[in-house]
């Protein structure tokens, strides 16, 4: 019998039989899938039998992974995309139409942040709150209000969102609640708990985890009633009404989208999240102890990490979160160039990714966050001297004598 979250992602690839007896789902790199009998290809077309017909749209491999992820997330269905961005682009495409309104939580990556500026370019209204009330989120809700957007662990600055209110507030409202969960994973945290409909997944993060792999995914949780959604197109009601929002998001998005997950990517993303609770756990006690070594040095003046007791929604991330993450930052002191700091550390590598096994930093305000001006920056609290950390599973004593060493070296 399988229950822990490890065992079930270990072995659920062995649910159904393997050709060979490998232990591992095989990596099917087909373009086309071919049928003897006609009609089957037809229904499989008509999304009335199981099955595949082309690439674009999905295959075997990238099917077994979508069936891990909605066992992390205690989903009834995930579609996986080629990236994060892509998912949450093809989720939007799909269930938006001119005139919706979305609430977003102000706190937003910056990718994300530019999507949604897209979109109002299209004809959506977007709303951005402080999603760390839900009072704020009640406020901004209008009669054409179609979903709330949120992420967990907001990136850079760490603010958590008050997820279980507006779980509540989207429930009781009938509103779509979209999460991303990239941030905390779902073995820190699965936000159907709090009554998300959908959750968003980047699987180039945590969940795969070493840096060698692009990918997204998109679950359903099955607890929103897709019959209240009137975005619904009549062709897509063929299934049990639990199943149109997906149904949707495959055809409106993934198809026609074309943002396809190859096999390769499925395959090692697949792999690697075998090993997702163990790397989170290491990470994550890595990420506490790195950042009160931080927020103790004085050429450290602000440090934003969950765990810290001096973080505004501590006690909010202990009572939602396995533990408070891998993700922090922290603003120098005056007189300490970023650059100059960055340039002294020996082991952590300077990059702009997220959730690798190895630490990365990079100055935010100069990269990630440079396009969207000062203004912006200034609303999401993002200074000049703003470093953001991803926590790898390194020793901790290298660790911090790395940034001790460039903190204290001139």
């Amino acid at each position: 019998m399988k229950s822990g979250f490890t065992t079930t992602i270990l072995h659920s690839d062995l649910e159904s039989p393997i050709e060979h007896f490998s232990v591992h789902k095989p990596m099917h790199v087909a373009a086309a899938f071919g049928y003897a009998d006609a009609r089957e290809l037809v229904k499989v077309f008509k999304g009335e039998a199981s099955g595949y017909v082309y690439g674009r749209q999905g295959n075997p491999t990238t099917a077994a992974l979508e069936s891990k992820i909605s066992k992390m997330e205690d989903g009834i269905a995930t579609a996986c995309f080629s990236t994060g961005m892509a998912a949450i682009t093809a989720t939007c495409l799909a269930l938006l139409r001119a005139g919706d309104h979305v609430v977003s939580s102000s706190f937003l990556f910056g990718n994300t942040n530019s999507l949604f500026g897209t979109f109002r370019t299209l004809g959506c209204e977007i709303s951005f709150v402080d999603a760390t009330d839900a009072e704020n989120v009640a406020r901004a809700i209008r009669p054409n209000t179609r979903l709330v957007f949120v992420e967990t662990i907001a990136n850079p600055c760490t603010q958590v969102a008050d997820l279980a209110r507006i779980g509540d507030l989207c429930a009781e409202r009938g509103i779509l609640y979209y999460v991303d969960n990239t941030m905390t994973s779902p073995y820190l945290y699965r936000p159907k708990a709090h009554k998300a409909g959908l959750v968003i997944n980047s699987l180039t993060k945590y969940i795969g985890g070493h840096g060698n792999a692009l990918g997204g995914a998109v679950t359903d949780t099955g607890l929103f009633d897709w019959t209240r959604f009137s975005n619904i197109y009549d062709n897509y009601k063929n299934q049990k009404p639990a199943l149109w929002g997906m149904q949707q998001i495959r055809k409106k998005g993934l198809r026609d989208a074309g943002s396809t997950l190859a096999a390769e990517a499925a395959h090692r993303i697949a792999t690697g999240a075998e090993t997702l609770a163990l790397r989170m756990e290491r990470a994550s006690q890595n990420a506490l102890q790195l950042a009160r070594f931080l927020a103790a040095h004085p050429r450290v003046s602000k440090v934003y990490y969950p765990g810290l007791e001096n973080h505004p929604q501590h006690r909010r991330a202990g009572e939602l979160f396995k533990s408070y993450g891998a993700l922090m930052s922290f603003e120098l002191a005056d007189g300490t160039d970023c650059f100059d700091f960055l340039n002294r550390l020996g082991l952590v590598i300077k990059s702009s990714h997220l959730g690798d096994n190895r630490t990365l930093a990079i100055p935010i305000a100069h990269t990630i966050y440079w396009e969207m001006g000062p203004e912006r920056r200034a609303e999401m609290g993002i200074a000049d001297s703003l470093v953001r950390l991803s926590i790898g599973i390194e020793d901790i004593d290298d660790l911090v004598g790395d940034f001790r060493q460039a903190l204290e070296r001139q």
